[in-house]
């Protein structure tokens, strides 16, 4: 078996990968990656990869550069011009960013879950009762990012984001293991809740979860990074139009996108549980 087998082999067992990647100081750990990713050394930069490919399906064939003067810049990297084609369908809206769907359906009144038979409420997730009622009966679905994606996010649709509200909170891995021990995880994690209004005035939500690694969420329209040494205000109001598939900002390391919109919206028929989505691809079907 080779090492990368043989550490993948490892990291399936549950137990084992629920303790390596929760069972440690998650924010300490959080602020050291946020700093070591950005050290512009060759060395550091070509082991750190070296080693992030061991762990990883990393593949930077699609990258627009192909050297990069550090981890961060290797995690938030562009990709070459004309790979995630946008579905200009007008009834479409597409994903957001690369990912694997996870939970999605229909949110009963306000409750939504991340894992079947673990569920969450809406309030909990946004804090502001009045989002919560523009979602009451809604559709939500999860794309989770795994650390070797493309971590760039993009606007599904054409829209204005009204709002942004940064949460601040605990760093837990978002992946499947995390979500079937850790109750009401979304909702503990740091996050932000983009809120996002469409030509119709409906409501389109987008929320960006942090976890465990990921040292910021980039935000271009606000010109804001935002992470736990964000301090001050953490209710930004905005007016910022967007074109679908438009570039938000970014993630520093894997992560879940939150999707939340209105009840007559339709899932695509490539929307299954487990399936990989690339951003631009068509992710909701608007009547």
């Amino acid at each position: 078996m080779t090492m990368k087998g043989l550490i993948a082999s490892l990291t399936q067992q549950e137990d084992l990968n629920f303790l390596l990647t929760n069972r440690i100081p998650r924010a300490a750990l959080t602020r050291f990656m946020g700093w070591f990713s950005k050290i512009e050394n060759p060395l550091v930069r070509d082991a750190s990869i070296a080693c992030w490919r061991l762990f990883s399906d990393l593949d930077l064939s699609e990258a627009k550069k192909t050297e990069f003067k550090s981890l961060h810049d290797c995690f938030t990297r562009e990709l070459r011009p004309g790979l995630r084609p946008v579905d200009p369908d007008p009834s479409v809206v597409v994903s957001p960013s690369d990912g694997i769907v996870g939970a999605h359906g229909r949110i009963q009144d306000t409750e939504l879950f991340q894992i079947k038979g673990a569920p969450y409420s809406l309030l909990d997730l946004l804090g502001d009762p009045a989002l919560v009622e523009r979602h009451r009966n809604g559709r939500f679905l999860t794309l989770r990012l795994t650390s070797s994606m493309y971590h760039r996010f993009h606007a599904p649709y054409d829209g204005r984001i009204e709002r942004v509200t940064f949460v601040h909170g605990d760093v837990w891995n978002v992946n499947p293991i995390a979500l079937k021990r850790v109750e009401r995880l979304f909702c503990k994690n740091e996050r932000a809740v983009i809120e996002t209004r469409l030509p119709s005035g409906e409501a389109l939500t987008l929320v960006p979860v942090a976890a465990i690694l990921v040292a910021s969420i980039r935000l271009h329209f606000l010109d804001l990074t935002l992470n736990a040494q964000s301090r001050g205000a953490n209710v930004f109001p905005c007016d910022a139009s967007v074109r679908k598939g438009d570039e938000l900002g970014w993630f520093e390391h894997g992560s879940t996108i939150i999707v939340l919109a209105p009840d007559n919206f339709e899932f695509a028929a490539n929307v299954m549980e487990g399936a990989r989505v690339k951003a631009g691809e068509a992710l909701l079907r608007k009547p």
